[in-house]
């Protein structure tokens, strides 16, 4: 999942970050609602987690933005916590709102719910054959064996049984799976794709189309 952080605390931004990270969110982070905005105009999010009170161009607009796009889902991450200010949200276009402090583990649990409404909604449990990914726990299983998987391999292959034999070009998967930092010219995918492929074990089922990219054999 690609989730776009926009919160203006560098130290927190940093923090929360690299706990969605950890539990396989793609992050990027904005530190201005303008820089939000430009943002979004280059890369395609599934959720956008995003601070009201923001420097440059505030929250509030940034939201409105987003929800006139309507193609990222929006949870609103904020010190305003009364019941006004979560109905100003929403009503403002965001698709939850969570006050700060909050505890860790509701935020992966929102953002993860954010993601599954992503328009195509997604069914939690990917199935394609003998294999089986859980994108709630973050298993996945082939013929009922557990495959231990790295958040790269984990998210190729969500990404792959998500478009349902349709080819998914090794661009998409670097644009989806890996962060704005990654190199475009990296061979990053065709390794983590040679890897994927040795831990499902045979039969083969992740099939390469040549000068066009990769699919799930149906």
């Amino acid at each position: 999942m690609r989730v776009l952080l926009v919160e203006d605390e560098q130290p927190l931004a940093g923090y929360i970050a690299t706990g969605l990270r950890k539990h396989g969110c793609v992050v990027d982070i904005a530190l201005d609602g303008q820089a939000a905005l430009d943002k979004v105009e280059l890369t395609p999010y599934d959720v956008v987690v995003l601070d009201r009170d923001l420097p440059v161009v505030h929250g509030d607009t940034v939201c409105r933005r987003l929800a006139d796009r309507g193609t990222s889902r929006i949870l609103m991450l904020t010190a305003s916590g009364t019941v006004s200010d979560r109905v100003d949200g929403l009503t403002l276009g965001a698709d939850d709102y969570l006050g700060k402090p909050f505890a860790f583990t509701e935020l992966v649990a929102r953002v993860r719910a954010l993601g599954r409404r992503v328009v195509p909604a997604r069914p939690p449990v990917l199935l394609a054959g003998d294999i089986a990914l859980d994108s709630a726990r973050r298993s996945v299983e082939r013929g009922g064996r557990l495959v231990h998987l790295t958040p790269k391999e984990f998210g190729v292959l969500e990404r792959l049984l998500m478009a349902a034999g349709d080819v998914v070009s090794a661009e998409t998967l670097l644009d989806k799976v890996w962060d704005e930092h990654a190199d475009p010219f990296t061979n990053a995918v065709r390794i983590t794709v040679g890897t994927l492929r040795r831990k499902l074990g045979d039969p083969p089922v992740i099939q390469t189309v040549t000068g066009a990219g990769y699919r799930i054999a149906t």
